[in-house]
């Protein structure tokens, strides 16, 4: 580089360091705040009450397809080839029948989830703003995105405080 464009590298970056100075930074665990919230703590009880059901049957299936793995493992050798090809068969409907279950309660959850993520927003988006505005910050950054925080700077258990109201 020439002189003449580090001069001006080192000019600039003296004239920013005095803005970097004055801004005040918050950092929150957005996840961990939402997720510890007596508002997330009810929905997943409810979760929980509404799929249990659910829950068990594929439990049961995916049981019933070990048992009848564990059968053909143990006796498949003594069995005849129609016995076997029948037993694996079973064990194959019992596995994709699992399959279909799990995938079917897993995309309900993940929806579920999903619209609690979403109908929360807006009070998650509040209470970012009350925290910015009652500790006179310029700027919040979510905690995946910071290396080191000071345990001052990190608003995570006041915006849970917000969040619990």
């Amino acid at each position: 580089m020439s002189r003449i464009t580090l001069f001006v590298a080192a000019m600039l970056m003296a004239l920013s360091l005095p803005a970097m100075a004055e801004t005040r930074i918050g950092v929150v665990d957005l996840r961990q705040a939402l997720f510890a919230s007596d508002g997330a703590r009810s929905f997943s009880d409810k979760l929980q009450r509404d799929f249990a059901g659910d829950e068990e049957k594929v439990r049961e299936t995916q049981e019933r397809a070990r048992t009848l793995q564990d059968r053909l493992k143990k006796d498949g050798a003594m069995m005849n080839d129609s016995e076997r090809e029948k037993l694996a068969g079973e064990f194959q409907q019992t596995v994709q029948e699992f399959n279909v279950m799990k995938q079917r309660l897993d995309t309900t959850v993940s929806q579920r989830k999903q619209e609690f993520l979403e109908s929360a927003r807006p009070q998650v988006d509040a209470a970012v703003k009350e925290l910015l505005d009652e500790n006179n910050l310029d700027i919040i950054l979510p905690s995946e995105a910071v290396v080191y925080v000071k345990p001052s700077m990190n608003l995570t258990e006041k915006l849970l405080e917000k969040l619990n109201r």
